[in-house]
């Protein structure tokens, strides 16, 4: 007999986030982060990097995988099981869940990428691997 597994799915409700709405911030990572939305199955925020500057190397748990989309400046990400890769605007970064990620930014001009979270992210799944 096949069974049938029923799974809930949360109604999407229609939403416009303007540019200007989310409050950035300079979080611990050392990065500035905006965060666009977030809902149980996805999240999406705007980080930028500073010329110079590299976030510090952390992981997410609990199944939670992570897509950087590079909108502006030039970068060296370092993602566990490929070569330390340069990437720029358009390029796509999939990172999955337990895997040890940091970018640096390479350039003159800021480092600006969205994060795409799926699950969503929350703190609870942060694993900083740079402790102070």
């Amino acid at each position: 007999m096949l069974k049938t597994k029923i799974v809930k799915v949360m109604k999407m409700q229609p939403k416009i986030v303007r540019a200007q709405t989310p409050r950035e911030y300079l979080s611990s990572e050392r990065c500035y982060i905006a965060e666009n939305h977030s809902d149980p199955t996805v999240s999406i925020a705007r980080a930028t990097v500073k010329p110079g500057v590299t976030t510090k190397a952390h992981h997410l748990i609990k199944s939670i995988q992570e897509i950087y989309i590079i909108t502006a400046g030039k970068g060296k990400v370092y993602v566990d099981g490929l070569e330390p890769t340069e990437v720029g605007v358009g390029d796509v970064v999939v990172i999955p869940a337990e895997t040890s990620q940091k970018i640096a930014n390479i350039g003159k001009e800021d480092l600006v990428f969205y994060c795409v979270c799926t699950p969503s992210f929350t703190e609870e799944c942060y694993i900083d691997e740079e402790p102070e």
